[in-house]
Formats: C-alpha cells, structure tokens, sequence
C-alpha cells in the first residue's frame, strides 16, 4: 500500500490544535492511526498507509472545524475526534443536531460545545423538551452541559431561576449535625455544579446571582411542598434518589418551568438498591410526550482517558457477573 503524505490545508489555528502542545495531539493521532503527523506551515502532513490516513485525515478535519469555530482543543477533543474517525460517527458541533448556535454560553474556555454524537443529541432533547433524563456513566459530560444550557437560559432572561438540587445520601438527609448554614451544609455535595457555574459565569457573577436568589441549591427533601415555576431545575445524582423522593421532585415543576434528571445506575449508594428512581421513573415515562431521555455510554466519557477504559472494565465484570448468575439459575 502507498505510503506517500498527503497534505490538508488548514488554518493556522486549526494546524496549532491538530498539533497540540508539545506536539502531544499529533502523538495521539501518530499512535491511533500508525501515521506520521507533521505541521510544516499552512497545514498537516499525514504519511502512512491508505487507510491510516483515511481515518487520520477525518480526526484531523474534525479537530480542524472545532478550532476554527473558536473552540478550545482538548486532548478529550482529540480522543474523540480519533474514536469517531475510527467508528465512521459523525462529529458533534455546534449548529448540528438541532441545536442553536446561540444556545449555550461562553465560558472562560470559550463557546461551550457538545463533544460527541451523544452530547449533541442530549443538548437538543434539553431544547425541546420540559423534563429530560440523561442516564449513564461518569464522565460524560451530563451534569456539566446541564448547568450550560442552564445557564444559558438564565442569562437570555428566558427563565427567573436555576435550581440544583441532590440527595445528600451521605448525611441521610439530615444535614443538622454538620456545621453553618444551609447553604455550608450543602456546598461539599455541589462541587462539581458550582466548579461548572465558575467556569460558565465566572465567580463573581455567580456571587451575584446567588446572593439575588437567581441560583439556588437545596437537597431534594428541601424541594417538599414548592412549586417551581419559570425556573431551569436540575436534579443530579438521582441514582441516590429514592422512587418516593423522585415522583415527588418531578411533580414540582410549574408554569414555565423546564428540569433536567442526571445520573448513574451502576453508583446507587442507597441501602435498598431496588428503591432507586432513576431507573424506575425512566422506564415509567420513557415515551411520554414532552420528555426526553439520552443515555450515554463509555464513548462518550470526555475526561482522562483511563476514565473511559475504569467504566468499560466495570461494565464488561456486571456482564459477566449477569452471565454467572443466569447460569447458576438454569
């Protein structure tokens, strides 16, 4: 097979974020394709066999396109660029899949954007329905794109409030015992939304808002009683919810109002496993009108690849333990 390079075009940022610091994106797609990548000025050289540079020359236009949007390249970026290139799926960007360009914020990273297939059609579905479940494992981008486009509904003045709320399983709900006030006791369980509303709205402005009452946080069993409305409510870690405490957050939406439900199915931390209502309400309302569910999988786990190889070793152990114990049955 021809072994000869073959050069593509590029923009002189676009040839930066193929390149990566240190090279260290070219490395990636060098080691994924058996291809050399080099950048001598005005684009990308890639040399090695047909296919090699085929699927190379796809991950390479992907990364490309998202720089030249004004994106900011990731090695997650590259990773998935790679994994697509290798499975023949389109490439998630902004404008696709039914989304508005205008939709998400900008962040102190730049223009927030879907990474994968998956991540696009999760971010449609929050734009055209009222409750969205997005299901599956750690890593994958749920909670974060959640807090995005919630975010960006609260700045277009498009709803009145952001609501996060969580099962503090850890303190069993009762957060009486801990230090300060409601809003101490709850933070340590919040990280990882307000570490996303940092870096969306910027610090001070999520004081602001947050002293305003325009962002609010509260355990699920603060949520008793209310009615939401003309309010953007995420639900996180609802594997932790029970079946009770899930049917009664679901009916607090009110007029205007729009939620979101994330979680994991494989990390319950509930006594009574079967009590979980994530799955439960999932599999109860799937196919209702106005609700929408996207379960992602470990293709799309966007943080440090060994992320993505932990959820796949623990998905191929619960197959096999299925398996031994469907056999143990017969």
């Amino acid at each position: 097979m021809s072994r000869a390079p073959e050069f593509i075009t590029l923009s002189d940022a676009a040839s930066r974020a193929v390149a990566g610091a240190h090279s260290r994106h070219a490395a990636l797609i060098e080691d994924a394709f058996d291809v050399l990548v080099e950048t001598p000025g005005g684009g990308v050289s890639l040399t090695g066999d047909s296919k090699g540079r085929a699927q190379a020359k796809k991950a390479v236009q992907a990364i490309a396109e998202r720089a030249d949007q004004g994106l900011d390249i990731a090695e997650a970026d590259v990773r998935v660029a790679i994994g697509n290139a290798r499975t023949g799926g389109a490439a998630a960007g902004v404008g696709r899949y039914g989304l508005d360009q205008g939709a998400l914020p900008i962040g102190r990273r730049g223009q927030v954007a879907p990474k994968t297939k998956t991540q696009a059609e999760y971010l449609a579905a929050l734009g055209q329905c009222e409750l969205v479940f997005g299901v599956g494992p750690a890593g994958t981008g749920k909670t974060f794109l959640a807090v995005a486009h919630g975010a960006g509904l609260l700045l277009r003045g498009e709803v009145d409030r952001l609501i996060v709320s969580r099962p503090a399983v850890e303190a069993g709900e009762r957060l009486g015992f801990l230090p300060g006030d409601l809003t101490e006791k709850v933070d340590p369980y919040m990280a990882p939304v307000w570490e996303a509303l940092t870096d969306i709205l910027g610090a001070e402005q999520l004081r602001r808002r947050r002293e305003k009452g325009e962002i609010e946080v509260a355990p699920i069993a603060f949520l008793r009683g209310r009615t939401l409305s003309r309010a953007f409510v995420i639900v996180d870690e609802a594997q932790n919810a029970t079946r009770l405490q899930m049917k009664m957050v679901l009916t607090r939406l009110g007029e205007g109002a729009r939620m979101v439900v994330t979680g994991d199915p494989t990390q319950i931390d509930l006594v009574n496993l079967r009590d979980s209502g994530l799955a439960h309400a999932v599999g109860l309302l799937e196919g209702v009108k106005g609700i929408g569910v996207t379960r992602f999988t470990a293709e799309d786990v966007v943080r440090h690849p060994l992320v993505e190889r932990i959820v796949r070793a623990y998905e191929a152990d619960t197959a096999q333990s299925a398996k031994t114990a469907a056999g143990r049955a017969i």
